[in-house]
């Protein structure tokens, strides 16, 4: 169990390195990842440390790598990209040669980019002017077709008025100006209500969808345009034209007025086309060319640089010595990884060729170490439901060791069915099984990779879910007759014998009957009983619930009583190991001893009543009878488990009662005794602050626990600020009422394991009955009868999956939740340290990982 029991001893150490072999020694230590250094320039601007400068080379060599990833994208050149490389930090030759090589890159990118667009939009306007030519050359055609057959009618000259109809201003069409253009098709709209209203209907306006599709070449998003013509008369006009245009973002050409230069400008058109498409060719082949050469390093150099970024912060943490040309570092580490640090800055001092060796010196101080526990990927999962409520305290009990069998088991209490249970472990077993593809992967859904985080969990809920199931005999809630059951009914089929006169039969396990299969009277002289589990009979019996509800709601009860007990003897092992006998003596042990009056004593009765009681109608109720312990009311009823039960409820109601002045005074009287004798001696004064754990904390710092006095070892703590009775009293009223009152609630809370594994077991059974038991009696022995089967079964599958599976899973995970971090880890996890956070660079791309 090791550092997941108590958090490894930590130790604060000073590292002195010379200058030209800082940067490899951290790197060095960031690959091993087993030190935390202190910031000791705190107060020293960022833009005043020593290598700022360096950070910013950093900075803009990511930046560098940022724009090639972004256009990498764009193309879809990204094979290399997830390669599974680890290079090492360059030094300083190899950091100018990146610089170098990454400067380059981007200037060849932007150049290449540069002309790209230019060629593009050029190949955008030459694409233009082809349609406009096209579309055009139909509109004048239109036209003169139309004027040969005006020109043999007769006009009013009353309604030859410019644009009046457009058969009559086809005749003055050779008289007029025209400009050529294209438009976003969605502008179109506007562009002819403006230029109506603008010009007051004094223009013509002619226009034509473009079938293709062109791209932008500053967005590359895809657009559909219109070709246009516009007529017109008059300088005033065009202006007009020309200015709303330029607002609408609306493209002109030129375009002749007549056939042969069109057609003879088109086939210019066509000719400039196909040359730019050879040069646009040519150059996309260069540009890919230049992104697979970077995307064959680009993981690598993302890396480096990271690691040299990562590198110049941590130096920038260091205190520099000018007259001795060393960097003075400080942190935490493990004191069992001390001679491993030590080997990787001896070997990186090697490295670097330096000849002055880099020190590690350990320190002695006062300051609360970091947290550090050891996981791997079985308990990191468990950990990481502790760390949510609260990083251990250095050095205290951690709960996952416990943890990793008592939540799976308080979760299938709640989730008790074999055939859920084995779905859940089957899906976890699945996870694990594929865990180094899904590691590779690192797909960038958070609700996948928080599933696949908790893949042990989910196979160990399973397998306790099946265990439970087996436990509850729930199988989609059908009891499965393993073991053969304890009642023979086969008699009940002798109807004319067996149920001539009766309608029920009571399976009495006390009592010989027809439907009992024993040699005496169970459990006396049989020993028959089911083998394990309840027997399968119950599922026929229609006090099945009344039972149940009675088994289910004590043995929570129990259990309860059962994780509360354990997390104060945990409570025990801390105040021992901190030496802590203030806390030990004034609160553990009345807190011991109230428990067991109240909490324990009516497991106590459960435990009675199950073993001694035949009658169930005959047997005192423990609810009213732990009312009347309280009311110092005997039962009125005169049922009792034993005899002189009432005076003995009476004598535990008196000695909790006494357990509550104990709590709350002792200890303050006694800090308040040591505050007084203190002064007297005339010793320099220290006072005694409220907080149970830190200065225990600060005795584990020291290299010798056996030389810590007494005093130190206490809860009493050393601080700055002065002894305040009134503080420490509200604090342990605080707390006494608090314990008091949880003893009750969280027993009352632990009845949510009855309650939910009462609803998981109805609902399956009414999915059971409701939906697939149809399927299976609808049609019987029919074809029709097995379609039918077939596709409802499919529906179960999903509703019990979806409800069964997902929500009630989730619910009873979030009790589960919830009984360990109120109830459990209340009486003895504090959860108030500081998490060990080492330079790894392992970590640092992790994190980055995570949020992007």
């Amino acid at each position: 169990m090791g550092s997941l029991y108590r958090s490894e001893e930590m130790s604060l150490v000073n590292i002195y390195l010379q200058s030209e072999a800082a940067f490899t020694c951290v790197s060095e230590l960031g690959e091993i990842g087993l030190i935390q250094f202190n910031d000791l320039n705190e107060s020293v601007n960022s833009f005043q440390r020593k290598f700022v400068s360096e950070v910013r080379r950093c900075d803009e060599m990511e930046r560098k790598l940022r724009f090639m990833e972004k256009e990498m994208k764009k193309d879809s050149i990204m094979e290399d990209y997830h390669k599974n490389v680890n290079p090492l930090a360059p030094g300083m030759k190899e950091m100018n040669e990146l610089e170098a090589k990454l400067e380059k890159f981007e200037t060849d990118m932007k150049e290449v980019n540069k002309n790209q667009e230019k060629l593009k939009k050029n190949y955008l306007e030459l694409t233009e002017l082809k349609h406009i030519l096209r579309k055009a050359q139909v509109f004048f055609e239109e036209t003169a077709h139309l004027s040969d057959q005006q020109h043999h009618q007769e006009v009013d000259e009353d309604r030859q008025s410019l644009l009046a109809s457009e058969y009559s201003s086809v005749h003055t069409i050779n008289t007029l100006s025209f400009v050529a253009g294209v438009i976003q098709i969605e502008k179109m709209a506007n562009f002819e209500k403006v230029l109506w209203r603008s010009c007051r209907g004094n223009v013509f306006l002619r226009f034509a969808e473009i079938d293709a599709t062109f791209n932008d070449p500053d967005t590359g998003d895809a657009m559909k345009k219109n070709v246009f013509v516009i007529f017109y008369q008059g300088d005033q006009l065009k202006q007009r034209v020309k200015s709303i245009c330029e607002g609408f973002h609306a493209s002109l050409y030129p375009c002749p007025e007549t056939s042969p230069e069109r057609r003879e400008i088109a086939i210019g058109v066509m000719t400039r086309i196909e040359d730019l498409q050879t040069v646009l060719n040519r150059t996309e082949e260069h540009r890919r060319m230049i992104l697979t050469q970077i995307a064959a390093d680009i993981r690598k150099w993302f890396i480096m640089v990271g690691k040299m970024k990562a590198i110049y912060h941590t130096l920038n943490k260091f205190n520099v010595n000018m007259a001795d040309k060393c960097l003075i570092g400080e942190g935490w580490c493990a004191v069992k990884h001390i001679d491993e640090i030590r080997y990787t800055l001896r070997r990186a001092t090697e490295m670097s060729g330096s000849s002055v060796p880099s020190i590690l010196q350990k320190l002695k101080t006062k300051e609360t170490p970091p947290t550090f526990h050891q996981t791997n990927n079985f308990t990191q999962s468990f950990q990481t439901i502790i760390d949510a409520y609260g990083i251990a305290s250095y050095r205290e009990i951690n709960p996952t060791p416990f943890t990793i069998v008592t939540f799976p088991f308080l979760f299938a209490v709640m989730f008790g069915d074999v055939g859920h249970g084995l779905i859940m472990f089957i899906f976890g077993l699945f996870l694990v099984w594929k865990e180094k593809e899904f590691l590779q992967e690192k797909g960038s859904n958070e609700i996948w990779q928080m599933v696949f985080g908790g893949r042990y969990l989910i196979l160990m809920m399973g397998f306790f879910s099946m265990y439970t199931g087996f436990l509850y005999n729930e199988c989609f809630a059908i009891s499965l007759n393993v073991f053969g059951s304890a009642w023979d009914v086969s008699k009940i089929r002798d109807v004319n014998n067996t149920l001539r006169y009766e309608k029920e039969i009571e399976l009495d396990p006390w009592h010989n009957g027809e439907v009992f299969r024993s040699v005496g009277v169970y459990p006396n002289d049989s020993g028959v009983p089911y083998l394990y589990g309840m027997d399968p009979i119950w599922q026929s019996a229609e006090n099945k619930i009344t039972f149940q509800n009675s088994y289910k709601m004590k043995s929570s009860i129990i259990l309860g009583m059962a994780q509360m007990l354990f997390g104060l003897i945990l409570a025990y092992r801390n105040h021992k190991f901190f030496n802590d006998r203030l806390a030990l003596y004034c609160e553990w042990i009345p807190q011991m001893i109230f428990i067991w009056c109240i909490v324990g004593y009516l497991c106590f009765l459960i435990i009675l009543k199950w073993t001694t009681i035949k009658d169930p109608n005959a047997a005192p109720s423990l609810l009213i009878g732990l009312i009347n312990m309280f009311m110092f009311t005997p039962s009125p009823d005169g049922l009792y488990l034993f005899n002189g039960q009432n005076t003995f409820q009476h004598f535990l109601v008196i000695v909790a009662f006494l357990m509550v002045p104990w709590m709350l005074f002792a200890k303050p009287y006694i800090l308040y005794r040591r505050h007084i004798q203190r002064k007297q001696n005339g010793g320099e004064y220290h006072s005694v602050s409220v907080n149970v754990d830190d200065t225990a904390l600060d005795m584990l710092n020291q290299d010798d626990r056996s030389t810590a006095s007494t005093d130190s070892n206490d809860s009493a703590t050393v601080d700055k600020e002065e002894f305040n009775f009134g503080e420490v009293m509200i604090y342990q009223i605080i707390h006494t009422i608090e314990y008091c009152l949880n003893c009750i609630s969280h027993t009352a809370s632990y009845l949510r394991l009855w309650a939910l594994s009462l609803a998981h077991s109805e609902l399956s059974e009414v999915l059971w009955k409701m939906v697939m038991n149809i399927g299976l009696t609808a049609f019987p022995n029919t074809f029709m009868g097995g379609v039918m089967t077939f596709a409802i079964f499919w529906f179960f599958a999903s509703l019990t999956v979806g409800i069964l599976l997902l929500m009630e899973g989730l619910s009873a995970f979030l009790h589960a939740l919830r009984l360990h971090w109120v109830e459990f880890q209340v009486k003895f996890y504090k959860g108030q340290g500081e998490p060990f956070q080492p330079f790894s660079f392992e970590q640092i791309f992790l994190n980055a990982e995570e949020s992007n």
